[in-house]
């Protein structure tokens, strides 16, 4: 199992793809889709735990969750 993470998800219906895809923007590239939401945001949690995987192989830095709302212009 992997560990929960406090980074925020955005999930979204996405009509061409006919998916809910989830977000993690806090960590670039890190997004992932699933039938239903639930298994869109199961699938977020692994990826994030496989993209902190992937950078500590690698030594790369592992942003801090912001643990608030982020706010785009």
């Amino acid at each position: 199992m992997s560990q929960m993470y406090k980074y925020e998800i955005i999930i979204y219906w996405s009509k061409v793809d006919q998916v809910f895809v989830s977000e993690v923007p806090e960590l670039p590239g890190c997004m992932v889709h699933g039938v239903t939401q639930e298994e869109s945001l199961k699938n977020a949690q692994d990826a994030i735990q496989l993209w902190i995987d992937t950078a500590k192989e690698f030594g790369d830095q592992i942003p801090e969750p912001k643990g608030q709302r982020l706010v785009f212009a």
